[in-house]
């Protein structure tokens, strides 16, 4: 018995040290760009002097104020695109059932295996060849679009597959109309997945830079601004920046885990 114990002691403090190894090389490079964001000299901030400096640079720098606005509208606009036909996809995908399904599944995650480079060279000469669009926001939404789509559709797909369509037709057989079952019915019982995807496509939309580069011409982002930063060396205010979206992020995460621990959001498929 005490051999065994030995063993799962020693299982466990392997596990247990192979999570700390993976947590150490995914989150310290985050919490050291927030420490040196913090203090005066960057190179190697031991002792450190502390200072706000960089914050207060980063509040007078008015290209990345003007870039954290393209980004945002790049990042929403993409997410309301992308969520709103890949869940159309989804629906119809799983919905109405045809032998040319797996095709269709197909040619909605196709993106995927394109190189965002060779996604962000072929929109730009269909928007400016077709469409008339030449390096503006509207076609770099439309450009992301086509990747992000491919990954909401993932996202959505992965939870409608356990949908039970019944629910639709017993709201139906009621009297309920098609539009009312989807908002009453169908949508209240996949929101998650679908808040999921608005987020994955929003992330990736505002942290794409080359598939966003083609097709903004001279319209700044934070990262094309951080990439024509770094040809001259890494400035500290590169550090603060990264560092406020690190806490933005870091806060709505705390805020969801409290509303869901509260029970005011629910995350999950439950069956009916």
């Amino acid at each position: 018995m005490a051999a065994v114990s030995r063993k799962e002691w020693a299982v466990v403090g392997t596990q247990a040290g192979m999570l700390g190894i993976l947590y150490i090389f995914l989150y310290l490079p985050i919490f050291f760009i927030i420490f040196v964001s913090f203090v005066d000299n960057t190179v190697w901030p031991f002792p450190p002097e502390w200072t706000l400096k960089w914050y207060q640079r980063l509040t007078i720098m008015s290209d990345f104020h003007e870039g954290f606005k393209n980004s945002f509208l790049l990042g929403l606009g993409t997410a309301c695109i992308s969520t709103f036909f890949a869940g159309i996809a989804a629906i119809g995908l799983l919905k109405y059932r045809t032998r040319w399904r797996g095709v269709l599944a197909v040619i909605y995650l196709s993106p995927l295996f394109v190189a965002g480079l060779l996604i962000g060279i072929s929109t730009l000469m269909f928007n400016r060849n077709i469409l008339g669009l030449h390096g503006t926001l509207t076609s770099a939404i439309l450009a992301n679009s086509t990747q992000a789509m491919a990954f909401a559709f993932l996202v959505i797909l992965a939870q409608l597959a356990r949908y039970d369509w019944r629910m639709d037709e017993a709201a139906m057989v009621f009297g309920a109309r098609p539009l009312r079952t989807f908002w009453e019915v169908t949508l209240p019982t996949i929101w998650p997945s679908v808040f999921g995807a608005f987020l994955i496509s929003f992330i990736l939309a505002f942290n794409n830079l080359e598939i966003s580069f083609y097709n903004l011409g001279a319209i700044p982002t934070l990262p094309t601004i951080a990439w024509g930063t770094l040809r001259h060396g890494i400035e500290p205010e590169l550090y603060a920046l990264a560092s406020v979206i690190n806490f933005l992020v870091f806060f709505i995460l705390i805020i969801l885990f409290f509303l869901i621990r509260l029970g005011f959001v629910r995350l999950g498929y439950r069956e009916q």
